[in-house]
């Protein structure tokens, strides 16, 4: 007679088998379905300059004879992209096929990271399949996906994955160095996208934080070198160092850490606020000593030094923090940006807040485990529902503008924009209104003033008079 501990091995090797399906499935699965309907979005906002209207990502070969250039992998998806159908669905098919990747190393990582943190693998494979979905479903991801310009946190946050699942693959494999090669190629490509992928060494240092410091920083040593070659390499191009002066002569430095001190909790407060997407927020810019901002730097001071110390005995709190400071830490820290802050700076960075509140979820109680998929249920519907709302906006540009202008009520370049929208759609009145709106909101704002005049005289670029006359 069979005793029962095999039977529950036998159970058990059945339920890991199906949350690995699940885990490779289930979020690449809900990507592709909460955001196909987004297909049908046009072009949008810096989609013009950096794809439609600039001739070397239009083709491999013009892609080529620009080259030396900045992220050349992110032109090179472009102009391939292009070469295909020009059109924004097929970007946009593209965009949804990396989230999707995406989405499902998030979920093979995070079972691995929960492992390692002591949980079982029942608990650990829910909290990672959880914590997966809510990076697919969240709609502060919509920036990054339907904003076809989004691409480039994507797809270098699709690199940074790969390379991070190489690494964990390195350390336990018997082909170590043959995934530790793989995981420095995915670096490199991660890098030749978009520059923040610079930090992805420090990233696979937290990852390992549970393993002995000084053999990781001994495996790191290859990354370590790579990244600082790739900084030499960036810094000798004329463009990159054109870059770099416009950014200090933005902020200065002090200014720009108290200015994104209150940004990264405007940020945070991004993956709560879920039907406050925000295209374009025109967040404050600290010229001066603010109580405010200061008291927000030393918050985020003492949370850093708090994750820091806790690293060995709260492992799962601190991962997440640390996490999540560390991929906002290229954008919003030390260098300064025109933009304070964007939603798809969050693109990464939302993997820590979702790990810990998935592991929170999973780790229930008996008595309340029957809460347990209520409360994740209502959670991922509420996201699919409000990602699907957002996605709408990117429909015309019109919406797109009306939606950014409503909540940017003081935002000159909004209300300029819902003008250009407007005329292009022959709507000159509402363009004439918004144009003025513009100037009344900024009176340096030369834009809106030579928009407006040019539109009097029938002369604004984009605007097909001829389309607009009504037919006799």
């Amino acid at each position: 007679m069979p005793s029962a501990p095999p039977l529950q091995t036998e159970t058990a090797a059945a339920d890991i088998s199906w949350s690995a399906v699940l885990l490779t499935t289930l979020p690449a699965l809900a990507v592709l379905l909460v955001w196909w309907p987004s297909l049908g979005a046009s072009f949008q906002f810096d989609d013009w300059n950096v794809i439609v209207n600039e001739p070397r990502v239009h083709s491999l070969a013009a892609w080529w004879q620009s080259m030396p250039g900045i992220r050349p992998l992110l032109k090179l998806s472009y102009a391939s992209n292009f070469s295909i159908d020009a059109s924004p669905t097929g970007f946009r098919i593209v965009n949804i096929l990396i989230h999707a990747l995406s989405a499902t190393l998030v979920g093979s990582l995070l079972r691995t990271r929960g492992l390692r943190a002591g949980l079982d693998e029942t608990h650990a494979s829910k909290a990672a399949l959880f914590a997966a979905l809510l990076f697919a479903l969240h709609p502060v991801q919509t920036e990054a996906v339907t904003y076809i310009s989004g691409r480039s946190s994507s797809l270098a946050a699709c690199f940074c994955l790969l390379s991070l699942y190489c690494w964990v693959r390195s350390e336990d494999s018997e082909r170590s160095s043959a995934w530790l090669v793989a995981c420095c190629v995915c670096f490199g490509l991660a890098v030749a996208t978009k520059e923040s992928a610079l930090i992805l060494p420090l990233a696979l240092l937290l990852y390992s934080a549970d393993r002995p410091w000084s053999a990781t920083l001994k495996r790191l040593l290859p990354l370590f070198l790579l990244m600082v070659a790739m900084l030499f390499a960036a810094m000798s191009l004329p463009t990159y160092r054109r870059l770099l002066a416009v950014s200090l002569d933005t902020r200065t430095v002090g200014e720009n850490l108290l200015t994104q001190a209150r940004a990264i909790f405007y940020l945070a407060g991004q993956l709560v606020r879920i039907t406050h997407g925000n295209a374009d927020p025109q967040l404050p810019q600290v010229s001066s000593f603010d109580w405010n901002a200061a008291l927000a730097c030393v918050a985020l001071v003492n949370t850093l030094v708090w994750s820091l110390l806790n690293m060995r005995r709260r492992p799962l709190v601190s991962f997440a923090v640390l996490w999540f400071m560390l991929w906002l830490a290229p954008t919003n820290s030390l260098l300064p940006r025109l933009d304070v802050a964007n939603d798809r700076q969050l693109y990464l960075a939302l993997l820590g807040p979702a790990w810990w509140l998935a592991v929170h979820l999973a780790s229930w109680r008996p008595s309340r485990a029957v809460l347990r998929p209520v409360a994740m249920a209502l959670i991922l519907v509420a996201l699919s529902w409000t990602t699907y709302r957002r996605n709408l906006v990117y429909q015309t540009e019109i919406a797109f503008w009306e939606d950014t202008a409503a909540r940017n009520r003081e935002s000159s370049r909004a209300a300029n924009n819902l003008g250009m929208a407007y005329a292009i759609e022959c709507r000159f009145t509402d363009a004439e209104a918004a144009f003025e709106r513009a100037i009344a909101l900024s009176g340096d704002d030369y834009y809106s003033r030579i928009n407006l005049i040019l539109l009097h005289k029938g002369l604004l670029p984009g605007v097909d008079r001829q389309r607009c006359r009504p037919a006799s």
